[in-house]
């Protein structure tokens, strides 16, 4: 795949409370034993959704066991009390948000990482077994193009759009990324390669944010134009098809984050929902 119509634009992350690594050094401790880590995420958290949907598609749930957080924390900074012990024995006296996801070492019952992609990375480099290329070697710059892209293109341009008065040049941003994705897809089944990989994971949860969260502050003529992109949400509904995507998608917990997190007006686009993605899921076996 050229990386030309998925340009990398600029992007500001927050900086994550932890960033260990997992085998990257051996000064640090980390080693990749199996069932030594254990994730704790909310699916309807995106970056907890991306890491799920990696887990899954890894088959880690023996290797790497998963605590469910719920989906809306319990403390008013926005942490969750089942954290907090984790929080404050890898940090002396830690004041911030006890925040999901986190991927903590069983052995020393602290921190390893809060930062979703380099926790994404080291599960595949280390445990994936060769089972899913999703990252596949001489792919990294067009995967990291992806979720720059999906970062600033998608999600903050739909963010922006929906904002008290609207941005039209957020929203034209918006509808020319997914113009650019539309073109891309049209004869491919995936992303980058013939095969699922990370930049897929990257793009779905960002289609599923655009669709559950965001367009509930765009006009429904916003949302009907975004809407107007059928091999992109045709490539959205078969990935949620697939187990390791559609077993994690929690979309009663999704709206109730949404709303507990949101102060945002709701507008017309509310009513419009571009894919039902209930009923693609449906067959789809709980493996939580």
């Amino acid at each position: 795949m050229s990386v030309t119509p998925l340009a990398p634009v600029p992007t500001t992350q927050p900086t994550p409370a932890f960033r260990g690594r997992i085998g990257r050094d051996a000064r640090s401790g980390h080693y990749a034993v199996p069932r030594r880590y254990r994730l704790h995420l909310s699916t309807a958290c995106p970056d907890g959704l991306r890491i799920a949907v990696v887990h899954s598609l890894l088959g880690l749930a023996e290797a790497c066991p998963v605590t469910f957080l719920d989906a809306v924390p319990d403390c008013p900074d926005g942490g969750h009390s089942a954290l907090r012990p984790l929080y404050e024995a890898s940090a002396h006296r830690y004041t911030g948000a006890a925040a999901g996801p986190v991927l903590s070492d069983d052995w020393s019952g602290r921190i390893v990482s809060t930062h979703a992609p380099d926790i994404t990375r080291d599960l595949t480099r280390h445990f994936g077994g060769g089972r899913a290329a999703l990252y596949p070697c001489g792919a990294e710059s067009e995967t990291e193009a992806v979720e720059r892209l999906c970062a600033d293109g998608i999600e903050r341009a739909a963010q922006n759009a929906g904002s008290a008065g609207g941005d039209p040049a957020a929203l034209d941003k918006l509808l020319e990324t997914l113009g650019s994705l539309e073109r891309w897809l049209v004869g491919r089944e995936y992303l980058i390669r013939d095969q699922i990989t990370a930049a897929d994971v990257e793009l779905w949860v960002t289609l599923v944010q655009l669709d559950t969260v965001h367009r509930h502050h765009l006009d429904a003529s916003a949302v009907q134009r975004i809407a107007d992109h059928p091999e992109l949400w045709e490539y959205a509904r078969r990935l949620a098809a697939h187990p390791a995507f559609g077993a994690h998608l929690d979309l009663d917990g999704i709206a109730r984050r949404h709303h507990a997190r949101c102060r945002g007006l709701e507008a017309a686009g509310s009513a419009v929902q571009i894919l039902d993605w209930a009923a693609h899921t449906a067959h789809v076996v709980e493996r939580r």
